[in-house]
């Protein structure tokens, strides 16, 4: 899959409770269509340039339109900055030490991931099965 050379392209880890909830989230202010969105978690996922499956799986990773490979707070910036309601917040995270502190809660983040997905997970199974029933 080829990218539009004018749009950013968001890598995220399809296989993720969590990360599925915030890319959909994501598509569903995508109106613009300035996004392109890479499961990587797909065998036939293709990486940026330098990174691995495994290293684009364990990091939320954009390719900005002007192809500069971002990961981290500053990827979350590059998608912030594109999506309508969520520009203040890539404007916040321009200010002196704004995004070093974004990316070290990022970075503690990641070491909780696993239990919060798995806890999404959960809620979403419950959610599903208590909406199943009501039918």
């Amino acid at each position: 899959m080829e990218q539009e050379l004018s749009k950013s392209t968001i890598y995220f880890d399809g296989s993720c409770p969590l990360c599925r909830a915030e890319i959909g989230h994501y598509r569903r202010m995508n109106k613009a269509g300035a996004l392109c969105f890479i499961d990587v978690s797909e065998a036939d996922a293709v990486t940026p340039d330098g990174i691995t499956q495994q290293q684009a799986l364990e990091r939320f990773h954009v390719r900005a339109s002007d192809g500069r490979v971002v990961s981290g707070a500053a990827a979350f910036r590059e998608v912030w900055k594109l999506l309508p309601g969520w520009r203040w917040a890539a404007r916040l995270s321009s200010l002196p030490g704004v995004l070093s502190a974004l990316e070290f809660g990022y970075r503690m983040f990641l070491r909780a991931r696993p239990f919060i997905s798995r806890l999404v997970a959960r809620l979403l199974k419950l959610r599903a099965s208590s909406g199943g029933a009501q039918r």
